[in-house]
């Protein structure tokens, strides 16, 4: 019986010993064996193929639809090498954010009136009212950037009437929400992006090393560190070893020498180092 093969036609049994065809096989049988082990070859290949595809698309990148888009150009803490994300809150989240409820009364004494919208990723953990609660108490302080007299600040709810929007997102939404504008910051800084403060998680929640101070001054310091950006104030340098922290130095990747300071005015009067270029 003439042996059958799933992959294509019958393939005629090998000639018996002894015939006139021992040793040299007929064309039609080279042709047809050829086919199949191409065909064996070629299902062998498409099945890698599949498995490397399926692969390559894996990951813990959030959907298409994550972060809004923002204009170019902005500033941030700063770049640097890739961070690992502890455990404790996730590095990911919905992609989509809720704003805080309601507003505040305006805060300040002159000038122009710079208003701000609060909201949190979804899926991240994190209560939208209370970090709007925070970032109220910050930028209404005297401390703040209002003791310059020369603006005042509110929150509101509505996205139409705000100037710039506070966001607090997880360490993958808050890199690409940032790489928007061009920044890199390894899903470790948080950055500003024009109207756009972007906070990331992973810092609101651990601060950094080394960082000689508590948790709550590293949370003051980068709320005030970004709004700044957004007020238009640029990176400054350390004035010297045991001196405060300019605000805008970039406290996120070492004090250089300085002492942890959350602030942008120190005993009334504007606090600040060299500009960095």
């Amino acid at each position: 019986m003439t042996p059958s093969s799933p992959y294509g036609p019958p393939v005629p049994p090998d000639p018996p010993e002894g015939s006139a065809y021992e040793g040299a096989r007929p064309t039609l049988v080279r042709m047809r064996r050829r086919r199949r082990r191409s065909l064996l070859l070629g299902l062998l290949v498409a099945a890698t193929a599949t498995a490397v595809g399926v692969t390559a698309t894996r990951g813990d990148e959030p959907p298409a639809d994550v972060a809004p888009t923002p204009a170019q150009g902005g500033m941030g803490v700063g770049g640097g090498e890739a961070h690992p994300v502890p455990s404790g809150y996730p590095s990911v989240g919905a992609g989509r954010f809720t704003a805080a409820a309601g507003g505040t009364s305006v805060h300040g004494t002159d000038g122009p009136l710079r208003r701000y919208r609060v909201v949190v990723e979804r899926g991240s953990g994190q209560d939208a009212d209370a970090f709007a609660a925070r970032v109220d108490e910050v930028l209404a302080d005297r401390r703040s950037w209002i003791a310059s007299g020369e603006l005042r600040v509110q929150r509101v709810a509505d996205a139409d009437v705000a100037d710039f929007t506070v966001y607090l997102a997880t360490p993958v939404t808050s890199e690409r929400m940032c790489a928007e504008g061009g920044l890199t910051t390894e899903r470790y800084t948080s950055c500003r992006l024009p109207g756009e403060v972007i906070i990331n998680l992973a810092r609101w929640q651990e601060a950094v090393p080394d960082y000689g101070a508590p948790l709550e001054t590293y949370r003051t310091y980068v709320i005030n560190h970004e709004v700044g950006h957004e007020f238009g104030e640029g990176h400054e340098a350390c004035p010297g070893p045991g001196e405060p922290a300019p605000v805008m130095q970039q406290q996120t990747y070492g004090l250089r020498g300085c002492v942890a300071n959350a602030w942008p005015y120190l005993d009334g009067r504007r606090y600040a180092g060299d500009v960095v270029p």
